[in-house]
């Protein structure tokens, strides 16, 4: 499996997960100041995840540094409060680690034709 693959299907269990947490937890209240970034995640994680195999190799990447950036942000909020907010930290670590390798992934240039 490439790392795109994987990118792909980690890419679409955040999504939904994440939107299954919004109803699970009836988070869709106003006052919820994650749930725009959830959303913004959410969509940007599954628009990625769809996209042709050129294109979803810049997008994915950026779509997981953007999750990795709202889910530290979350999991930082429940350690405020003195609580540990797992979920939202294993997916901070775990898109950030995605975000990294496939920003690291070394893509080789075709080759120029000759004169």
């Amino acid at each position: 499996m490439t790392v795109v693959a994987w990118g792909r299907l980690v890419a679409a269990v955040i999504s939904v997960s994440t939107f299954a947490f919004l109803f699970l937890h009836d988070s869709w209240h106003t006052d919820n100041m994650f749930l725009v970034p959830d959303l913004i995640l959410i969509v940007a994680l599954a628009v990625a995840a769809v996209l042709p195999d050129r294109p979803a190799r810049t997008a994915l990447p950026v779509a997981f540094a953007y999750t990795g950036g709202v889910l530290a942000t979350s999991a930082a909020s429940y350690a405020v409060r003195d609580e540990l907010g797992l979920p939202s930290l294993t997916g901070a670590i775990v898109a950030l680690a995605l975000a990294g390798l496939m920003t690291a992934q070394h893509h080789p240039q075709p080759a120029k034709p000759r004169p």
